[in-house]
């Protein structure tokens, strides 16, 4: 397995209705004998109750089901890179304000700040885009991503191209692929997943 004993940090931002793939998601990469999973959340993630998910509730899932803390402020961020305390970072789900500031070098919550930590090494982060706005303002900022030296896209879609035509979200069935083809330097292709209208 490619990634037997890899050290993957899962890095969650504020796309709160992308939050029940979550679990799954960590299992998924549990199942290829990962050495350990490191959650990683935004600010909102922690802070705020949705109709989704209770923040605490959301807390106490991630860390019984990685066995590790979360990694929940910039102080505890900042170490990430000097540390060497993951092999990648998968931001998943990645919301379009995380792009923007990615894309813009800002760094003002944990999962900013991990990013800026964990790159210092030269190492691959993974983005898992979800946001209501990826082809309208957030799409430069996908753009700049994917041109960026050891950023690496999970392969996405229009999510509802007639309620919600600017929405993208990730395919999670790439997950694993894309992980994997990161550590080798290669962008999973196609990028643009296949918009299934039947399901629809």
């Amino acid at each position: 397995m490619k990634l037997e004993n890899k050290r993957i940090g899962l890095a969650i931002t504020g796309s709160f209705c992308n939050f029940s793939e979550t679990k799954g998601v960590i299992e998924k990469l549990q199942e290829e004998n990962v050495e350990k999973i490191i959650p990683i959340i935004s600010n909102s993630a922690k802070n705020f109750d949705t109709r989704f998910y209770k923040a605490k509730e959301f807390v106490k899932m991630l860390e019984d089901t990685t066995k590790n803390k979360v990694i929940d402020s910039i102080v505890k961020a900042e170490v990430v890179g000097p540390k060497d305390l993951v092999d990648i970072i998968v931001i998943c789900p990645c919301t379009g304000n995380t792009l923007a500031k990615l894309a813009n070098g800002i760094t003002d919550t944990p999962v900013l700040m991990a990013v800026k930590s964990h790159i210092r090494n030269n190492k691959p982060v993974v983005i898992g885009v979800s946001t209501n706005d990826g082809l309208g303002k957030s799409l430069k900022n996908i753009a700049e991503l994917i041109d960026t030296k050891n950023m690496y896209f999970i392969p996405f879609r229009q999510d509802d191209c007639v309620a919600k035509p600017k929405s993208l979200v990730l395919d999670y069935t790439y997950i694993t692929e894309t992980v994997e083809l990161a550590f080798d330097g290669i962008q999973t292709q196609p990028v643009l997943a296949r918009y299934d209208i039947k399901n629809k």
